[in-house]
């Protein structure tokens, strides 16, 4: 009886709420604080007239005070009669008991039966009878005020459920709000049918699991408006417990804890800035969901006990997303690459090659780079002393690209004497997991620095735009002929065609946006030069799981250029799990390279590397975008090769491309900048040899 006297009733509906709620839970109005201590609330005036049978109670002192926390705002309501009681009605969904007035169910708004009327006996209305709720003297006003905002509420669409006039979408279903949709009629005009009504409660119902509707991806205001009572599922004191658990859930929550959930609606929904903000934060990748934070998330269809970001990442297939969360650097030292050493000599570069680009005039206005610069590893780094050259390489190499490439699907590296012999390894540098990685990959492989400003996407982009109908006619054509060679045969509308294609288009003019093979295919014409792209064969999950088929590995040449117009040495990247890389090789200082069986007539200044263009089951590289008359067989796709590259074939007869770099013939701002950045590590090389020397004393 004292929580029941502490009840405080709501400013807006009156709605006699628990003493702990800080809301309404009709209305979600918050809690406002009245005088503790008020007047006799039945007071004889003008206007009540109190039985004269009822007497208010007294305190011990004889005073007419009466204590009730939230007596000023509760209206005052001549209290009912014993008989008036008696007539309650009994809901046929939900059996609650509600006053004769009421003409829809305090509970569960169902329409009152119309056989119902306030003259029947408790009987004769499904009453049982000898069971009546406690008497409170504000329900009565509670049961009209209810109805009369209920009148107020517009109705879905979809689910013909009745919602709050300030919500935008249905509660249940998550419909929007038709703009053009009025409040409901009142009640009495527009009664729906007992069977309407048993199925908008067994829709309800059926809601409130949670197993079909689509909650946010956070718990938000919205959500604490939402919380009512399923009819006949959970009792008042039931949802009272609810209601506090989850309101202590959100005062433990912290600022990284908030971060993570919205990274885990932004796996979801796609929202790859949640995930990146939880990134920046210093948040923890491998992070697992709780009981807590699932049911703060209220969406059991989605978020599991025990997930991470990865596991949701799997499941709505977020590939890009994927290729962030999976190669999160793991090493503990900060990244140093020759970029991040010298800022003035970048951005340097970054206007050399703005002012390098030039459009084709013709028919094909494609832009091209009128400099061939291709980015090695200085030979100086052999020199140094092995921690130092350890540090160096840890800085300047991702070493998770790398060994998945050698070790895991070797891809690279895989041959012994294009490693040793002919000293042509390859080295992944360390690059940004943002949706650019495939243009700073490209700009790392020749020119050593990041498409930070986008002047790559954006030359990609203008190539695409003003040559689209040479490029759609070959993507067409070879989506066609990819489809049919993997037995797909299925066929597409002109209209189809046109759609990809625009969609293709809006990837290369969004920052961030992940690039797909066509976009490849353009960047070679860009460069003037052939790309080759080292890959995995399948996207598999952090548990070796395979999760789909990748199509970058293979060779992409400028088809539709002249030979005469483009250079035959390639650049190498590397691809895993949607991740791009640039795969450099390191300086030999003229090292004896005719091994390979072929006189190159090289001087000591030019660096050449070997890269294979079979793969370790010694098979052809996939050519892309072929048109009919250039596809053929094996030997037909070789002889293409050998025109578009410098080709030989190794003593242990792996067919190979020649790229070719000079230290005289590269650009002298990227030289300087590999010297400033080798010269970083020089000066930590006297410390380390005292230290060697200090070790040697030791030993002696």
């Amino acid at each position: 009886m004292t929580e029941q006297r502490g009840k405080w009733s709501c400013e807006y509906c009156t709605y006699e709420n628990w003493p702990s709620a800080i809301k309404c839970t009709m209305c979600s109005a918050p809690r406002m604080r009245g005088p503790i201590i008020t007047e006799e609330p039945y007071k004889n005036g003008p206007d009540l007239d109190p039985s004269p049978e009822w007497d208010p109670p007294r305190t011990d002192r004889g005073s007419s005070l009466l204590i009730c926390p939230d007596s000023s705002a509760r209206p005052r309501v001549k209290p009912s009669s014993m008989a008036e009681i008696a007539n309650k009605w009994s809901c046929h969904m939900c059996t609650y008991l509600n006053w004769p007035r009421a003409v829809r169910c305090t509970q569960c708004l169902c329409q009152r039966p119309r056989t119902s009327s306030p003259t029947e006996s408790p009987q004769t209305s499904g009453c049982r009878p000898g069971v009546h709720s406690p008497v409170d003297t504000c329900e009565e006003y509670n049961d009209r005020n209810r109805l009369n905002t209920h009148q107020q509420h517009w109705t879905c669409t979809a689910c013909t459920y009745q919602n709050w006039p300030t919500t935008t979408t249905c509660v249940l279903c998550d419909f929007p709000k038709p703009s053009n949709q009025e409040t409901t009629e009142p009640v009495e005009t527009a009664a729906p049918s007992p069977l309407i009504i048993e199925q908008d409660v067994a829709r309800w119902r059926g809601s409130c699991s949670g197993s079909q509707r689509r909650s946010p991806p956070m718990a938000k205001r919205e959500d604490f408006q939402r919380i009512e009572l399923a009819a006949g599922a959970v009792s008042r004191e039931e949802q009272e417990v609810d209601f506090k658990k989850l309101k202590q859930i959100r005062n433990r929550m912290r600022k990284t804890d908030w971060l993570f959930l919205s990274a885990c609606a932004g796996v979801v929904e796609g929202d790859l800035a949640a995930v990146e903000a939880y990134k920046s934060s210093g948040g923890d990748i491998a992070r697992q969901l709780t009981a807590d934070e699932v049911q703060l998330l209220n969406r059991s269809s989605a978020f599991d006990v025990g997930f991470t970001l990865v596991h949701l990442a799997i499941r709505f297939q977020r590939q890009d997303m994927l290729a962030i969360l999976l190669t999160e650097v793991s090493q503990q030292a900060a990244k140093c690459i020759p970029s991040m050493v010298c800022p003035e000599l970048t951005e340097q570069i970054r206007r050399e090659i703005t002012a390098s680009l030039h459009q084709r005039k013709g028919d094909l206005a494609c832009y091209f780079l009128t400099d061939l610069v291709t980015f090695t590893l200085p030979a100086d780094i052999e020199d140094l002393p092995p921690a130092v050259q350890e540090k160096l390489l840890d800085e300047v190499l991702d070493r998770d690209v790398q060994k998945e490439l050698e070790e895991e699907s070797p891809v690279i590296n895989w041959s012994l004497e294009l490693c040793t012999r002919l000293d042509s390894r390859l080295y992944a540098l360390w690059n940004r997991t943002a949706g650019d990685c495939l243009l700073d990959s490209v700009l790392q492989a020749t020119w050593g620095i990041y498409d930070k400003d986008s002047v790559l996407r954006k030359t990609l982009h203008d190539s695409l735009h003003d040559c689209s109908h040479w490029f759609y006619t070959r993507w067409k054509e070879w989506e066609s002929w990819y489809s049919q060679s993997f037995g797909l045969h299925f066929s597409l509308r002109e209209e189809q065609w046109q759609e990809d294609w625009a969609f293709i288009l809006t990837l290369a003019s969004q920052p961030g946006a992940s690039l797909e093979q066509t976009h490849i295919f353009v960047l070679a014409h860009i460069l003037r030069r052939p790309i080759i792209v080292y890959g995995v064969k399948y996207y598999k999950s952090f548990r070796g799981e395979t999760l789909g088929y990748t199509r970058f590995q293979g060779v992409y040449l400028p088809l539709l250029w002249e030979q005469s117009f483009c250079w035959k040495s390639p650049i190498a990247l590397g691809y895993t799990r949607g991740h791009f890389s640039a795969l450099v090789a390191m300086e030999n200082d003229g090292y004896d390279n005719r091994g390979a069986g072929a006189n190159l007539n090289t001087d000591d200044d030019v660096t050449v590397t070997f890269l294979p263009l079979v793969d370790s089951e010694r098979k052809l590289l996939h050519i892309h975008f072929l048109s009919a008359q250039e596809m053929g067989n094996e030997e037909q796709q070789e002889k293409l090769l050998r025109e578009w590259l410098d080709c030989c074939v190794t003593e242990g007869g792996v067919l190979v491309a020649m790229q070719k770099s000079s230290r005289r013939r590269n650009h002298p701002l990227v030289t300087q900048m590999v010297e400033k950045w080798l010269d970083r590590y020089r000066q930590i090389h006297p410390c380390a040899s005292l230290s060697d020397g200090e070790d040697e004393d030791e030993d002696e």
